[in-house]
């Protein structure tokens, strides 16, 4: 038997094909400029960075067109404009403590102060008295001490009926208070009894207040729910800004109020209530429904009710006073370039071409920038279109 060995044998490298001695020269002088070009091009932009700067074949997207434009010498303001509304301030719902049949009631836009008759109950006058806590009890001779019978004698001497009476105002009910009570009801025309019966009294906050809604008919029982929306005499302007805008608004900061005549009226915050109606009056159309609730409510407080009273519950825009400069130097915001080691500039594009500047930055608003340094009114800077 033959045995055949077969050698397998090692396989030599493939030697490229020759190159002209012309086109290697050619290749070298082609590449030699594009590396001193990109090592010129990389101190030029200082470490500046943009995407759209970048080669297609490296963002796999065309590169961003840019423009133009001039730099502008004008004035620019912090200070933002927004929708809100004039309403009456505090408003309140008013619930009755006792029981009986709605008998009178007042038209809506009274204003009732303190000792007058808020409504009537089985034909008896419910009266208006000053104070945070509503009554719970009758209060008469034999009634423990408490803050409610505080609350009942500072509104006797203010009403005039503790006169001569030496009457001090503590949660202590006196013989003195009795008195004081006594001479109140005879005011009324009432039977003078000496005791503050539960139902006959509303305690409101206000010192005044502005019927503003009726909540109830006549005839209706009491103690079914609200009797009468209430509020106080005074105007106040409310807005709710986005989350992005609250800032804006310091506690006791000024804002200007321009009310639906066209005249202006400034103000001072009040409050910032979140989620709520923020002491929402008449007029006010905020009261939107779902995220809307959870807005912050800004009350602005006025420093002309004659003004607002022109033209009463109505649409108004708040400015709120910023930081302004005036004769700057502006570029819009896309102009800027953020620069290694910190700092911006803009690309300036005159007879010789292309160059970064370094810039000061001022006020921004508007998307507009104020800056100085290397630039004047009409040099052109670049911009993406």
């Amino acid at each position: 038997m033959t045995v055949t060995k077969t050698t397998t044998p090692t396989e030599a490298p493939v030697e490229p094909a020759p190159t002209p001695k012309g086109r290697r020269r050619k290749r070298r002088k082609i590449v030699v400029p594009l590396v001193l070009t990109a090592a010129i091009t990389g101190v030029a932009v200082l470490g500046v960075t943009r995407p759209w700067e970048r080669p297609a074949s490296v963002t796999g997207k065309p590169p961003v067109e840019h423009g133009t434009v001039a730099v502008q010498r004008g004035s620019l303001s912090s200070g933002i404009q927004i929708a809100g509304t004039l309403g009456y301030d505090e408003p309140m719902s008013v619930v009755a403590a006792g029981r009986g049949t709605v008998t009178a009631l007042p038209a809506v836009g009274t204003v009732i102060k303190p000792g007058g008759k808020l409504y009537e109950a089985d034909g008896s006058a419910v009266i208006l008295m000053r104070g945070g806590r509503p009554l719970w009890r009758d209060l008469g001779p034999g009634a423990g001490n408490g803050p409610d019978v505080e609350q009942l004698k500072r509104n006797l001497v203010d009403l005039g009926h503790a006169d001569g009476l030496g009457l001090a105002v503590d949660e202590r009910f006196t013989k003195g208070t009795e008195t004081a009570v006594k001479r109140w009801q005879k005011s009324l025309g009432v039977k003078q009894t000496g005791t503050v019966a539960l139902g006959s009294v509303v305690m409101l906050p206000q010192a005044s207040v502005r019927v503003q809604q009726l909540g109830v008919q006549l005839g209706a029982p009491l103690g079914t729910g609200s009797v009468m929306t209430v509020s106080g005499t005074g105007l106040v302007a409310l807005v709710r800004p986005a989350d992005n805008q609250l800032s804006r608004f310091k506690p006791d900061g000024k804002v200007e109020v321009r009310l639906s005549d066209g005249s202006m009226v400034t103000g001072r915050v009040r409050s910032l209530i979140r989620g709520g109606s923020g002491g929402q009056g008449e007029g006010d159309g905020g009261g939107g429904a779902g995220g809307d609730q959870q807005k912050t409510t800004v009350t602005i407080t006025l420093d002309s009710q004659q003004q607002a009273r022109r033209t009463g519950p109505s649409s108004v825009t708040i400015t709120v006073v910023g930081d302004s400069v005036s004769g700057a130097l502006i570029v819009p915001v896309t102009a800027l370039l953020a620069l290694d080691g910190g700092g911006y500039g803009v690309k300036i594009v005159d007879g010789r071409g292309t160059r970064l500047v370094k810039v000061r930055l001022g006020l921004i608003a508007d998307a507009q920038a104020e800056i100085s340094g290397g630039v004047e009114p009409g040099t052109q800077v670049v911009v993406p279109k």
